[in-house]
């Protein structure tokens, strides 16, 4: 029986993202206790605070960063903005989850306005603790170019879910 293709590599997350990579840390992601789950769809109303995200680790003297990035910006059809940066947290130790790292780039709501957007979270081992800078900016950034530069390497974990714009019929 065939290996079933990651539901990373088929949304192009690998690829449009980040490089093929082999998951090593289980990570968790709930908004409003509901699940990130690869592909599931979330209303931007449903996504206005940060989510908790909880890193599985076993290992307390690990450190990770978190990155979450639109790739799709403006629009999935001509992304030629890509990525918009959302959310950086540092320094999250192995077994606890993100309030305990350090916010580098505060959390901002996802409010795409053309189609339906991925938003991916990407969780990084650091080599050390204070090692990741802040990036110039959030628009056009590059979650591969960010992780070269702070020496990350290619992520341990990765999940995404969709979004769209939300209609008033939508919101009812």
């Amino acid at each position: 029986m065939a290996n079933k293709p990651s539901p990373l590599i088929i949304a192009r997350v690998v690829g449009d993202v980040i490089d093929p990579f082999h998951p090593t840390v289980r990570m968790s992601v709930t908004y409003n206790a509901k699940q990130v789950l690869n592909g599931r769809e979330f209303l931007p109303s449903s996504v206005t605070l940060k989510p908790r995200v909880q890193v599985h680790d076993g290992n307390m003297i690990s450190f990770f960063t978190l990155i979450m990035t639109d790739p799709d910006v403006p629009g999935p059809c001509d992304p030629y903005l890509r990525e918009h940066l959302h959310w950086i947290v540092t320094d999250i130790p192995g077994t606890t989850d993100a309030t305990f790292g350090n916010e580098l780039v505060a959390y901002e709501m996802p409010r795409p306005n053309i189609g339906i957007h991925r938003f991916v979270f990407l969780l990084y081992k650091q080599n050390r603790r204070a090692s990741v800078t802040v990036p110039s900016s959030r628009d056009r950034f590059c979650a591969r170019q960010f992780a070269e530069l702070n020496n990350l390497g290619l992520p341990v974990a990765a999940v995404y879910f969709n979004c769209q714009r939300e209609t008033a019929a939508r919101r009812r």
